[in-house]
């Protein structure tokens, strides 16, 4: 029998990095795996083979998870459909609606900090003919409600306005915006995928319309995701991928019983533990701030400080000439912001929308702590930020 691997002699093990980029993704949280796993071995039935008992089980486990999506969010168990995740509920709602109700309403209204799956995607109904209408927000980040009422006519389709900014955490007054919608007859629809989990929200209260989710940003699955559908007043959307018909039509192909799963086991958890975790997760932040700034000065909060996510901090570093620490910063995983855009070589579309000159663009990191970080974690990563900081201080010309 051959021997288990051992580290070299003389060589400490390399420490994993510290992890502060829950809002590119999470954890599976262990609880949700094994609530998963007997979907893939044990119990893998087609959940829409109803002629069997392998078929009939599955079925049963992906409706108790469409009605515990559902409750995270105060909506029906029939008014979600699964998908993929959040671009392509999305996608399926706005160019859904489009191809629904498209030929007398043209216009669509959306906010120029948007996550870039409804940018491009307001964009290609453009092209195919639609109007937008790319709202602009303050400096906090944040939409006023009477701007969006400004812009509704009578051939305005739908507003759509991202729920919890993805790189800045800045929250939007949906329950505001969703008054004036349904005021106007106009459809809502939100993208919930970073808030849902992290925040309170109801689709009844808040006048949505059409809400996106998705797994992985709540300690579920990748590959997950769903999309709140209204009934009353009823919402109806025309499919973007034809087949089967599942979905009640909406969304064609096969369902993974053992995603779906997970997503429903990942809302629960959430549901059940938001109210402390939020608190948890807002001092860690707080912290992590507040020793920053023990040792730095020119430390700018990117967006509003008051009206955002608990575990969110988007950061700029004044007097390091526009380079940005996280090159020096292999034991922190961080990142500059969306995880969808790190490719672009362009400047956050984001932190120009709400007037950060480019120096200090270049400099951003977001900050995102989530359910495993712990108060040690955050000191280190302040103690280390603040070390490079300091290091690019000392050799920049400004």
């Amino acid at each position: 029998m051959s021997k288990p691997a051992t580290a070299a002699v003389g060589v400490a093990p390399q420490r994993r990095p510290v992890y502060l980029d829950y809002q590119a993704t999470t954890p599976t949280d262990p609880r949700v795996v094994a609530e998963m796993l007997p979907f893939f071995t044990e119990k893998f039935g087609n959940p829409h083979s109803e002629g069997h008992a392998f078929g009939r089980e599955a079925e049963e486990a992906v409706e108790t998870a469409r009605r515990q999506v559902a409750d995270l969010i105060g909506a029906e168990a029939r008014e979600i459909v699964f998908t993929s995740g959040a671009t392509e509920s999305n996608n399926l709602a706005l160019k859904g609606l489009a191809g629904f109700y498209g030929e007398g309403r043209d216009h669509i209204v959306t906010v120029a900090t948007e996550h870039k799956c409804v940018l491009e995607t307001v964009r290609q109904l453009e092209r195919e003919g639609f109007s937008a209408t790319f709202l602009p927000v303050a400096a906090d980040g944040l939409i006023d409600p009477a701007a969006v009422a400004a812009t509704l006519t009578g051939r305005t389709l739908a507003v759509s306005v991202m729920a919890a900014n993805n790189e800045i955490g800045v929250v939007q007054p949906l329950a505001e915006i969703g008054r004036i919608c349904r005021e106007r007859q106009v459809f809502f629809h939100t993208d919930a995928a970073q808030a849902a989990g992290e925040i309170p929200l109801n689709v009844g209260a808040m006048n949505v319309d059409l809400m996106s989710l998705t797994a992985h940003k709540m300690y579920g699955p990748m590959g997950i995701g769903a999309l709140y559908v209204r009934r009353r007043p009823r919402v109806r959307l025309a499919p973007q991928m034809s087949g089967g018909g599942q979905e009640r039509g909406m969304r064609s192909g096969t369902l993974p019983a053992p995603l779906c799963v997970g997503f429903g086991a990942a809302c629960s958890l959430a549901a059940a533990g938001m109210e402390a975790e939020s608190r948890r997760l807002g001092r860690l932040r707080d912290r992590f701030l507040d020793r920053l700034r023990a040792r730095l000065d020119g430390v700018s909060v990117n967006g509003s400080l008051t009206a955002r996510l608990p575990g969110n901090l988007n950061l700029g570093f004044a007097g390091i000439g526009g380079e940005n620490p996280i090159g020096r910063l292999p034991d922190l995983a961080l990142s500059t912001g969306s995880a969808c855009t790190s490719a672009s070589l362009e400047p956050s579309h984001v932190l120009t929308a709400i007037g950060v000159e480019e120096p200090l663009i270049r400099t951003a990191i977001r900050f995102s702590v989530g359910r495993t970080t712990t108060e040690e974690e955050v000191d280190y990563a302040a103690g280390r930020v603040a070390e490079e900081v300091e290091a690019l201080r000392r050799r920049s010309p400004a």
